[in-house]
């Protein structure tokens, strides 16, 4: 499993937040993914190796905003799911 956390300018509201995160369901199949506007970030957790740079180009061509940096790090849960 893989954590991603993309840095993104131009949110605004919770609408932005949704917006953001109706983009990364329909693209990637995360098992959880969570946006904030007052981060400026979004964070997934995804079970498979996924391309950033495709990451970004769905965020910026769905929504618009502008991706200004992307972290990609092993993720394991405490509980083992």
């Amino acid at each position: 499993m893989f954590k991603i956390t993309v840095k993104i300018e131009g949110m605004m509201c919770g609408n932005c937040e949704r917006h953001v995160n109706e983009a990364i369901h329909s693209a990637f199949s995360p098992k959880k993914v969570k946006s904030s506007h007052i981060d400026k970030e979004t964070v997934m957790l995804i079970k498979e190796d996924i391309d950033t740079e495709k990451v970004k180009k769905v965020i910026e061509e769905e929504t618009g905003y502008k991706v200004v940096e992307i972290k990609k790090e092993p993720y394991k849960s405490l509980f083992g799911f």
